[in-house]
């Protein structure tokens, strides 16, 4: 970097890596995961490797008494730029800061003084598909995000959504305990007992603005409550892979909404439909397709109208599960029957199913069912939207058919939408959080800041486009045009433009774009007032897109 000389007073001893500013771009999916890394100048000065709490705390101390602006990042990927930072700032990239055996543990002090669940004591360092394993080895399991190369720092501050949302909430309401190293160069244990509001405001407010934090110590769930095989129920699950179509889209993404409606629907339900482009790698997504790939290209190849390509074409996923909250909860005929729509859809759809599964296993097991082992998608970038609702109406409303319109528009070789179809690759996720039973829902007032707790619904469409200006311009307008249908007053989906703070897009001011994250002004202060309390020189603001210090 050209400004790394700044630095020369810095005595450190950990690793520096001043790589050109041509790799800190959109298509280095180390560092960045969107075309706005470039529009934002997010290049620091220096991109430096702490090895241990006294390399960054020396980092820390020294960006203080030089007025330098510090970003960290736990060593995933965010996508709007926000854990990095400008030519006058430093990035902290703790990937390999926090690997020991002391940094991934179940604490000897079983079990939570909150609850009865074993602590869990867990480095930002870890990607989720450590943690992961991690937790299947130990037969222990808790709701996480999908992506594999993901680190725990940033997913539970800014939730850590997944799968298991509707049964199990999010990874940030198992956090009990954060360890950070502060603005003046301390370590400092937090909790909801020792500060609940700069506990509130971590967990929820900009991530990477109140400190360093370097360990969770985070309470788990027992496969043994979750799982009986010998006297009870066990945990169910259905995975199913379509070739796209937009009767396939439909039938599914009206499963999702009709459930996401009924507000008496029971907890144990999860539901997520994907859609993907043709070349995505199915493989990372679900491993066991290798096992009849003879099998599975033929299908593929008959139903396409393709002899000897192997590249997959655009395909459409379901995740279903439902498990036991205890030896009493039953899977019943009525459960089944939920199943059973899946399986007739692969029937009643024969010609365009390729692929479906049914694990019975432990929920420590079935949590990597659900787990995609690739960095991103597509080796693009790409222009994102997440949306959010509450609404209760979507099937009256007709809201399928409008999304599944949207994603017709890629996928299908159209004449009037050809140049859609050529530049542009969706990965289109979207998934059911509502009920009055869904954790999601019932733990909105656990001490955490997340918004949103009262959505039934999240829909996360991701427009990844070819290298250049004419990529760039097709997915802008696509999503333009989905940002006028899913939000505003005359919306199929939400009456309100929601965002999470995982998905950042469009205003990079959150002085200004704070409406989309937060539900209130009241809410945004009062976590601006633990930003002041935190950082008080700015030493953790490493951009504008965070939220505003506010004096008491």
């Amino acid at each position: 970097m050209e400004t790394i000389q700044d630095f020369k007073g810095l005595q450190y001893q950990f690793t520096t890596d001043p790589i050109p500013r041509k790799a800190y771009d959109a298509n280095n999916v180390e560092y960045a995961t969107s075309t706005h890394q470039i529009d934002h100048d997010m290049f620091p000065g220096l991109i430096a490797f702490p090895q241990n709490d006294d390399d960054i705390q020396k980092a820390v101390k020294y960006a203080k008494d030089h007025a330098y602006a510090v970003s960290v990042m736990s060593g995933g990927h965010q996508y709007s730029g926000a854990c990095s930072t400008h030519g006058k700032g430093i990035q902290l990239n703790l990937k390999l800061t926090y690997k020991g055996p002391q940094d991934l543990v179940i604490l000897p002090q079983l079990p939570s003084p909150d609850s009865d669940r074993p602590l869990v004591y867990a480095s930002v360092s870890h990607s989720l598909g450590e943690f992961n394993q991690f937790l299947r080895d130990h037969q222990l399991f808790v709701p996480h995000g999908q992506c594999t190369d993901v680190r725990l720092g940033g997913h539970a501050q800014t939730g850590g959504y997944g799968q298991l949302g509707r049964s199990f909430g999010l990874l940030g309401d198992h956090v009990w305990g954060i360890r950070m190293i502060n603005h003046d160069g301390e370590i400092q244990e937090v909790t909801k007992a020792s500060n609940a509001e700069l506990f509130y405001a971590i967990l929820g407010g900009s991530p990477g603005n109140f400190g360093v934090i370097t360990h969770y110590t985070i309470e788990a769930h027992r496969d043994a409550d979750h799982d009986f095989p010998e006297t009870g129920p066990r945990p169910h699950g259905f995975k199913g892979v379509w070739l796209y179509s937009e009767t396939v889209v439909k039938l599914l993404l009206n499963e999702v909404a009709a459930m996401a409606d009924d507000q008496a629907f029971p907890r144990n339900f999860d539901l997520c439909v994907s859609v993907l482009s043709s070349s995505f790698p199915m493989f990372k997504l679900m491993p066991e397709l290798k096992d009849n790939l003879a099998e599975i290209l033929q299908r593929i190849a008959e139903a396409v109208g393709v002899n000897g390509d192997t590249k997959w074409p655009a395909c459409v996923v379901l995740y279903a599960q439902w498990v036991p909250m205890n030896a009493e909860d039953k899977y019943t005929d009525k459960v089944d029957a939920w199943f059973q729509r899946f399986r007739n859809l692969d029937s009643f759809l024969k010609y365009w199913c390729i692929h479906t599964a049914e694990p019975i296993e432990p929920m420590s097991q079935m949590t990597g069912e659900w787990l995609f082992t690739r960095p991103r998608e597509f080796d693009h970038p790409y222009e994102k939207r997440t949306y959010m609702t509450n609404s209760t109406t979507l099937v009256q409303d007709k809201w399928v058919d409008q999304v599944a319109d949207r994603i017709h528009q890629v996928l299908a070789p159209s004449l009037s939408h050809l140049a859609l179809w050529e530049n542009c690759f969706l990965s289109v996720q979207i998934q059911c959080f509502g009920g009055k039973y869904s954790q999601y829902y019932a733990n909105r007032n656990n001490g955490t800041a997340y918004s949103w707790r009262d959505s039934t619904v999240c829909q996360v469409l991701d427009c990844f486009h070819k290298e250049g200006d004419k990529g760039k311009a097709l997915a802008q307008g696509w999503q333009d045009a989905n940002d006028k249908l899913m939000c505003g007053e005359n919306s199929s989906f939400s009456k309100q433009d929601k965002r999470v703070l995982w998905a950042s897009y469009g205003d990079w001011d959150m002085d200004k774009s704070w409406p989309f994250y937060y539900e209130d002004q009241a809410k945004y202060e009062r976590i601006g007032k633990q930003r002041y309390l935190a950082d008080p020189r700015g030493t953790f603001t490493p951009n504008p897109f965070n939220v505003k210090a506010v004096k008491n």
